[in-house]
This record gives C-alpha cells, structure tokens and sequence, in this order.
C-alpha cells in the first residue's frame, strides 16, 4: 500500500461539468463540477492481490464500467473541487486496504477472577444489609 497523491493522479481521469447551488450567474457559466474515475484494474499501483481486495470491498461503489467514481461539487473553483475528489479517492482506497489486526484470545487471570467475586459478594452484603430491619430486638 505504497501509493501517492501524486501517483493517483497519473491514474485517474476527470470529468467536469456546471455545478448547481451557490455561485449566482457564475454557475451558468462555469464547469466546477468534478467527476473522478478511477480503474482499479488498469492501475499500475496496485498488485493483484490489492486489486482483488478493492474490488471486492468497494464493489458497491463501482459503477457499470468498474471505475470507481468520485463526484465533488462543493466549491466554487473546479481546482479546489478536483483536489477534494483526489482527497476523498485516497481515504476511500487507504479504508479499502486496511487490514484490522488479529484479536488474540486471552483468559482473565486468576487476579482478576478473585477481585470480580470480592466486589460481587460486597455489592451483595450491601443490598442484604439494605433490607427490613427488625428494631424491637
């Protein structure tokens, strides 16, 4: 999993268009938009093991053609939203290939065993002690 931002971006390919919401007339005119696409298959990054990983977990997000698609419209600026679309390729691929760490079975120590049945039997004592009193005694 050794792959750059800048690694990425030789790899991916855009697609701009005009973006609705904020921006007045500018976004008559103006294609902010950015749609990234990104083929995990023809990716130079990846071995193929990685590459059955992604495909795998990001199978959802894969679209008819197997490229993985990000879509900004954020910002006004077609820069700033290219930057955000590779952001968000680089979290979504590091999530993909992360591998969690083996949980390793461990028995509570003896220690540990006592001081549990100590506090269970003082909670005990102490609920019982809370009972009815008989004070004519």
């Amino acid at each position: 999993m050794t792959f750059t931002k800048t690694d990425l971006q030789t790899n991916v390919h855009y697609k701009t268009s005009r973006s609705g919401g904020k921006g007045g007339q500018n976004v008559n005119k103006v294609s902010s938009k950015v749609e990234l696409l990104f083929s995990i298959a023809d990716s130079q990054l990846f071995n193929d093991d990685e590459k059955l990983l992604l495909n795998t977990r990001l199978q959802s997000r894969l679209n008819k053609d197997g490229f993985l698609q990000v879509v900004c419209d954020e910002e006004r600026s077609q820069y700033l939203n290219k930057e955000i679309a590779l952001d968000k390729l680089v979290d979504i691929l590091v999530k993909a290939l992360h591998q969690p760490k083996k949980r390793k079975a461990s028995k509570p120590s003896k220690a540990s065993k006592l001081a549990r049945l100590d506090d269970k039997r003082r909670a005990a004592l102490k609920k019982i002690n809370r009972g009815k009193r008989d004070f004519n005694d």
